[in-house]
């Protein structure tokens, strides 16, 4: 059974009105990013760390899905059981679309985390307060749910385990700057990579100068303005008889 793997980033989330995570100023909402989404940043200062995502949960409650995020939501309908979509975005608005069973690899911004027992917890939109409580232990050593610069992120397992399975890969407004998907291109024979800008290549290895050239298909336009192109691309992919295999 042919399964499709799905890598987005921050690009398939701004044509809502969210910020991409870090650009080209090491910036994010104009805080130094490596002050709110570090451990260092963090163990420096709880109380300008768990502001800052207060303020962005705050904000999230507001933004809407866009064209994208609706069609990938149906995509996961269409073909249950065969979309893996892993995302590097923490705002929930694939699961506002519709999606059940998109994988956040760097947290999720609607929960908190007890570091106590590790009990994952959802507060919706609003702020964690400053004597917030874990539900399930009682204690107060409570934080945001999104993996900080400095920490391991322990849903990246999950990619190998898409790179096993699945023969489509499909990387949507990502640019490689946190993850490298060039190496996960490599193992593919058919790709599509999203994007309305050219990525240059990351590591002195690949020969390639961009990283679309690493990619079957290059659909170069904003995450919402390419679903019609994608979805022509995938459905050809899906109705094959021909065996899709990994390079």
């Amino acid at each position: 059974m042919k399964k499709i793997m799905i890598l987005s980033g921050a690009g398939l989330s701004a044509e809502s009105g969210i910020s991409t995570f870090r650009d080209s100023n090491g910036l994010w909402e104009n805080h130094d990013v490596m002050k709110v989404c570090s451990t260092k940043g963090w163990i420096e200062d709880h109380k300008a760390v768990t502001k800052f995502y207060n303020e962005r949960r705050h904000e999230l409650e507001f933004k809407k899905p866009n064209n994208a995020h609706k069609v990938l939501a149906q995509l996961e309908k269409d073909y249950r059981g065969r979309i893996i979509h892993l995302t590097q975005n923490i705002d929930d608005l694939m699961e506002k679309a519709g999606a059940k069973e998109v994988i956040h690899l760097h947290g999720t911004l609607t929960d908190l985390r007890c570091e106590a027992c590790t009990k994952i917890y959802s507060i919706g939109y609003r702020a964690q307060g400053e004597s917030e409580k874990c539900p399930n232990c009682g204690n107060n050593r409570v934080r945001h749910n999104v993996v900080m610069f400095g920490e391991h992120a322990p849903n990246y397992s999950y990619l190998s385990q898409a790179i096993k399975e699945c023969s489509l890969f499909i990387a949507i407004g990502t640019s490689g700057a946190v993850i490298d998907i060039v190496p996960i291109a490599k193992e593919f024979k058919n790709s599509i990579i999203i994007d309305p800008k050219r990525q240059s290549t990351r590591s002195m290895y690949d020969p390639k100068p961009h990283i679309d050239e690493y990619f079957e298909y290059f659909i170069q336009k904003k995450a919402g303005e390419s679903m019609d192109e994608m979805l022509s691309i995938v459905d050809e992919y899906m109705k094959s008889s021909s065996k899709y295999k990994h390079k």
